[in-house]
């Protein structure tokens, strides 16, 4: 039975209407495309090595960055993190009230704060409403399963949806009631499912912008697939103005997985996308580490390209016809083919360079 027939669209949903908050020059919300966040694993009141971290996200493509604030160091060095910044900074608040106005004082572009966690938050609603108002600085309401306003928990008996939809307007309402709704939500849990149960609540119930999240999502492989679970569906429905890939690992890889999910949506024009083969008996090659030695060699190529690597003639040309170039691996031979033309035949030994030289002169920037 075919896609059609099953009634699932071919194309993404038309984006959710939200309102649209600045975070520093990145529109979130509002039809501005998705956004890609990460946050560092540096001790923030190291203002040297949390800016080294910072460069390496930008390079890598993040957009907007979250700083950690557990303690006054940390608070003291926000002045310094967010003038040099190349990015919008965040300032993720919890426990102290008082850290969310320094964050706003140090011009932090937006501060996450986790009800939740914050000790009489409620009672300090007003004044960070004024605070925030005054010095012109969007807030997210950052809620989380394990943090989870106990009412609510006693209420609902667990971290369903409904009750962090619940939490997340409730704390929206406070805001509101101060005049205040440069705001943006989101709802974090680890199971994908519940995840993407809230936040199809949530988008019905408000118009505020949302950022997408699966919170402790587990190790590199696993927290992937997770996010592109909850991601997939949701971004699909047209549900998210921003997200960040919470991993076990290197924030740089947060970033990658994101910025590929976004682009194997369609929602972000694709850079490199290499196609290749999984490998079986036919084939007469390393399809796995040709396809590695293929991904180094194009990594940072100048223009958006589409790169094919198949391991024999029956996943050659044909199959990878819609790549922009690609190469047919056998008998210790690569046939290089352009637009599912073959170009040239070259030894086994030369395909990664020939590949690079025939892209280059094919494919100039």
């Amino acid at each position: 039975m075919t896609a059609v027939a099953l009634g699932v669209p071919r194309v993404p949903a038309p984006r959710r209407k939200s309102r649209q908050v600045l975070v520093g020059d990145v529109p979130v919300g509002g039809g501005a495309p998705v956004s890609v966040q990460s946050m560092t694993t540096t001790v923030t009141a190291d203002v040297d090595a949390t800016l080294r971290q910072i460069a390496e996200l930008t390079a890598a493509g993040c957009q907007i960055v979250r700083v950690a604030v557990p303690s006054s160091d940390d608070a003291e060095a926000l002045p310094r993190i967010a003038a040099k910044s190349a990015i919008p900074v965040v300032a993720d608040i919890h426990f102290q009230p008082k850290y969310v106005f320094a964050a706003i004082e140090a011009g932090c572009a937006a501060v996450r704060v986790n009800p939740g966690n914050i000790r009489k938050f409620d009672d300090k609603v007003a004044e960070i409403a004024g605070a925030a108002k005054d010095h012109g600085t969007p807030i997210r309401i950052g809620v989380n399963a394990g943090s989870l306003d106990p009412r609510l928990l006693g209420k609902h008996g667990k971290a369903t949806p409904e009750a962090l939809v619940e939490s997340a307007l409730w704390e929206c309402s406070l805001f509101e009631e101060h005049g205040f709704t440069d705001l943006k939500i989101s709802v974090k849990h680890h199971d994908p499912l519940v995840v993407i149960e809230a936040y199809r609540q949530l988008a019905a119930r408000c118009d505020y912008p949302l950022h997408l999240g699966v919170t402790e999502a587990g190790p590199a492989f696993q927290g992937t697939v997770k996010s592109a679970v909850a991601f997939g569906v949701l971004l699909h429905e047209g549900i998210g103005d921003t997200i960040r890939v919470s991993l076990s690992a290197p924030p740089v890889e947060e970033v990658k997985v994101g910025t590929q999910i976004l682009e194997s949506l369609g929602l972000r024009p694709r850079r490199l996308e290499i196609v290749s083969c999984p490998s079986c008996g036919r084939a007469q090659v390393d399809v796995y580490q040709l396809a590695e030695r293929v991904t180094a060699a194009f990594d940072g190529f100048p223009v958006p390209l589409r790169v094919a690597v198949m391991g024999c003639v029956v996943n050659g040309p044909g199959e990878a016809r819609e790549a922009d170039i690609g190469v047919s691996s056998g008998n210790g031979k690569g046939q290089i083919f352009v637009k599912g033309e073959v170009v040239t035949t070259v030894p086994e030994s030369r395909i990664v360079e020939t590949l690079l030289e025939v892209a280059l002169e094919r494919f100039p920037a």
